[in-house]
This record gives C-alpha cells, sequence and structure tokens, in this order.
C-alpha cells in the first residue's frame, strides 16, 4: 500500500472514530426520549439490558445502545439500583442514569390518623399495591399515628416495626419524666386512658379536663362511663361500626370493655391515640370535674355536679333530636 492512500485511510478512521466519540459524548446530555413524564419499575437484578428496555418501552430513551455504553462507562461511580422511578423530561442519558445510581427512588407517604385501630391500619396497609409481604396484626395501642415514608416494594411488616419504634420512643420518654403524683401502675394504663380521651375530643384544651374527669372518676370508684369503650367492646366480638350512635341496649352489652358494667379501665386501648393525647394523660388539669356531655358546638360542657350535669344533658339531647327531625 503507498504511503499517501495510507496516509488517507488512516485519516478516514481517525475521522470515524472522532465522529463515533462525538455522537457518543453529545448523546450524555441530549434528550433521547419522549417530552412525557414516566413512573417505570426496575425489577430487582434486573440487568442493564432490560433495563435498557424497560426504559426504551417507556418511551424514556430512543435507542437502547447509547445508553448501555454509558451504563458500562459510568459503572464505576455506582451500579443501576431497583425500585420505582418517575422520570420528567428532558430525558438525558446522563441524567437518568444519575437517577438509577443514586437510586431516586418515587417516595410514598402514609399516614395514620390519630384514633384508628390496629386492625384498621393493617387493612389500609393490606390495600397498598406497592407494599410487599403481610404483617401480623399489632397490638392495640402501640401504633404511633402520624406520616410515613416508603419505597415501592418495601415490606408491611416494616412499616409497622417503624410505627411502633416511633410509638415507643414518645411513650418512653412521657413515662420518664411523669410525675409520681400519677395513678398509673404501667406503661398500659397511661396509653389506655390516652385511647379513651382521643376518641372523646379532639380539641386540645379539653384533652387536660377529659383526662381529669376519669382520673376523678377512678379514685372514687365511679365508672368511667365512656361510649366510645361499648363500641369497641361491640367492634371486637360483633364486627360492628365504630363511631355511631349506640342504642340504650347497646350499653347492656356484656362485654369486658363496657365501662358501663365495669368499673376501672378497659382491659387494653381502644384505639391507637396521638402524640397530643399521650401528653395530655401525663398532664391532666387540676379540676374536681366528674361529667362532661358535648355541647352541640363540636365541644363539651363539663361540671363537678350531677345536677349541673344534668342542666348539660337535657340541653345536648334537645340539640340531638332537632338535628334528627331536620
Amino acid at each position: 500500500m503507498n504511503k499517501p492512500l495510507f496516509s488517507f485511510l488512516a485519516v478516514l478512521a481517525f475521522c470515524k472514530i472522532f465522529i463515533a466519540s462525538a455522537f457518543f459524548l453529545i448523546s450524555y446530555r441530549t434528550e433521547i426520549g419522549d417530552k412525557q413524564a414516566h413512573t417505570v419499575i426496575i425489577p430487582q437484578h434486573t440487568p442493564v439490558n432490560q433495563i435498557a428496555a424497560i426504559l426504551k418501552q417507556n418511551h424514556i430513551i430512543a435507542a437502547d445502545i447509547p445508553f448501555k455504553l454509558w451504563s458500562y462507562v459510568l459503572r464505576p461511580f455506582g451500579s443501576l439500583k431497583a425500585g420505582e422511578y418517575e422520570f420528567i423530561p428532558p430525558h438525558r442519558a446522563g441524567d437518568i442514569i444519575a437517577k438509577l445510581q443514586r437510586g431516586e427512588t418515587i417516595v410514598h407517604r402514609f399516614t395514620v390518623v390519630e384514633g384508628v385501630t390496629s386492625a384498621e391500619i393493617a387493612k389500609q396497609l393490606k390495600d397498598l399495591p406497592s407494599l410487599q409481604g403481610e404483617c401480623v396484626l399489632p397490638e392495640e395501642g402501640t401504633l404511633l399515628p402520624e406520616t410515613y415514608h416508603f419505597a415501592y416494594s418495601d415490606k408491611r411488616s416494616d412499616l409497622i416495626k417503624r410505627m411502633q419504634k416511633a410509638f415507643q420512643k414518645e411513650i418512653q420518654k412521657l413515662w420518664q419524666t411523669r410525675s409520681s403524683l400519677l395513678p398509673y401502675k404501667n406503661i398500659e394504663e397511661a396509653v389506655t386512658l390516652a385511647s379513651l380521651v382521643e376518641k372523646e375530643t379532639a380539641i386540645p384544651e379539653e384533652r387536660p379536663r377529659v383526662v381529669a374527669v376519669f382520673l376523678n372518676r377512678l379514685r372514687i370508684g365511679m365508672p368511667l362511663q365512656c361510649d366510645a369503650t361499648v363500641l369497641y367492646g361491640l367492634y371486637r366480638d360483633k364486627g360492628l361500626a365504630l363511631n355511631r350512635h349506640l342504642s340504650k341496649a347497646e350499653l347492656k352489652a356484656p362485654t369486658p370493655y363496657n365501662t358501663y358494667l365495669h368499673k376501672g379501665l378497659p382491659p387494653t386501648p381502644i384505639c391507637n391515640p396521638g402524640l397530643a393525647s399521650l401528653r395530655a394523660v401525663f398532664a391532666p388539669s387540676e379540676t374536681k370535674e366528674l361529667y362532661f356531655v358535648a355541647n352541640g358546638k363540636g365541644g363539651h360542657e363539663f361540671s363537678e355536679t350531677y345536677t349541673a350535669h344534668s342542666k348539660y344533658h337535657k340541653t345536648w339531647r334537645q340539640i340531638r333530636n332537632k338535628k334528627a327531625s331536620n
């Protein structure tokens, strides 16, 4: 081969390599997909070839070869991680690979509302398709109501454990700083009372007064007469609905949770109380009040004597009957 021809071929080869390299480098920052946002799931142990196929099928990338090449080139900076991802345009190979390497998966939220039962929480978790695995029904009053974050394919049992850990952290802190004048023999009694308070009022300033009423009744051996405990007993025994009006016959239902028939606290908490109710049982009001009844305005009327309570109760019956007739 003569020298001019060799030089020409060498230059041509160099140009091809240069152009290919330039195209490859440009592809790192050039849009390679459509202009839509897409959510995709990358299963565990998915190889790069299959990840590229998933991205191409969802129009996040137009061609899989540049993506695969960049994945191999950038492998020293981290492997591509499994999970649920949202890709927002512009879709560029560099951004996509960086996102997969960092594992920036979609963050889901699950909010536990104050006053729900453990069975209700377990059912809500079961209905979340983004979680996996079973979860043993946790004991009542062991889960802290708040918002929890989780990722696709997290275990339901792990989320339950996080709720229990969060609850223990808060209740232990309150228990260790409690007043020696409080009558609770153990944490369970305090949590049980907090669960009653949670069901009785949602008004912050009323919680310490409700606690005081229940503690005053416990001190003199008076039944707590809490409708919510009766409802919970019927819920446990017969699966009847919570958060409803009780009939006169149901108030006599012989369950261990009927605080009209049995003195003292019920056997267990009746829900998962929120932090405000937990704090209230450790800071009750200083009052001699023994009664409270709804006032028709979302709150309650408190009284020390049954005579005053009867007047408030009569007013509440009139309000309730008027609402029922409308």
